[in-house]
C-alpha cells in the first residue's frame, strides 16, 4: 500500500532541506530562538507534520528527552550495519517498488512506516506488520531505533547492499538531492552520481556495528 503521505509532510520537510542542499545567501539562523548557526547544526523533528527545524545547541538539548513536547531532536550518530540480515524473500514481503527506503516508527501513526524517494519527494508506504517484524527478529539491533527520529535507510541498488540506522535528517537529504537532480524517466546520469556521493559520504562518517549480534 502506498500513495501521498498521510498525517506527515515529507514535502514540507523537503522544502526547507532545498536550501541545506545549497550554498546559503545568507547565515541560517534557528527557528526557536533566532540565533546565527554554524554549517553543521542539530535539527529537530516536529512530530505531527515530520518537518525538520534548524536549531542551535542550546535549544536542541532541550528536545532530547522523549517526553519533550511536538519536538525532538535528531540523532548525530550514523551507524553502517555491517552484518546486516536482510534476504530477498524479506524484502519483498515489505512490499516497496524500488531497491531504496527508509522506515522508522511515527508515533502518531503508532506503526512502522516506510518512505522511498521519487521524483516528487518521499512517497509513504505501509509495510505489513509481520514483515517488518521478521527483519527486526533477524536483526535485534533494530528496537535501538529512536521512534519519530531515527530510521533504517536501506540502499539495495548498492552492491553489496548497504543499511544504515541514521537521523531523519540524513534520509530527508537523500530525498531531497534525488528530487532536485531528478531528469526525464529513468532519473539521468547525475541523480545516479549525487546518490552514490551520498553514500560514499555516509560511509565515511558511519561507524560500523555488527548488526544481529548487537541489541
Amino acid at each position: 500500500m502506498s500513495g501521498d503521505p498521510k498525517g506527515g509532510s515529507p514535502g514540507a520537510a523537503l522544502h526547507s532541506l532545498r536550501r541545506f542542499l545549497q550554498q546559503p545567501a545568507v547565515a541560517e539562523r534557528c527557528e526557536l530562538c533566532s540565533a546565527p548557526l554554524a554549517a553543521e547544526h542539530p535539527h529537530l523533528v516536529e512530530l505531527t507534520t515530520r518537518k525538520l527545524l534548524c536549531a542551535c545547541d542550546p535549544c536542541a538539548i532541550l528536545f532530547d528527552a522523549q517526553d519533550a513536547g511536538n519536538y525532538r531532536r535528531t540523532p548525530r550518530d550514523r551507524r553502517l550495519l555491517v552484518d546486516f540480515r536482510l534476504a530477498d524473500e524479506t524484502w519483498q514481503a515489505l512490499d516497496l517498488p524500488i531497491n531504496l527506503a527508509f522506515f522508522l516508527y511515527n508515533t502518531t501513526a503508532r506503526r512502522l512506516i516506510a518512505l522511498y524517494p521519487s521524483p516528487g519527494g518521499a512517497t509513504e508506504s505501509l509495510p505489513p506488520p509481520d514483515a517488518w517484524q521478521m527483519l527486526v527478529d533477524d536483526n535485534p539491533i533494530l528496537q535501538t531505533m529512536q521512534p519519530d527520529v531515527e530510521a533504517l535507510l536501506v540502499n539495495r541498488v548498492a552492491s553489496p547492499p548497504l543499511c544504515y540506522l541514521v537521523g531523519l535528517d540524513e534520509c530527508y537529504k537523500l530525498v531531497g538531492l534525488i528530487r532536485i537532480h531528478w531528469r526525464g524517466l529513468s532519473g539521468g546520469t547525475a541523480v545516479w552520481k549525487e546518490i552514490e556521493r551520498f553514500f560514499a559520504d555516509l560511509k565515511r562518517r558511519a561507524h560500523p556495528v555488527g548488526g544481529p549480534s548487537d541489541a
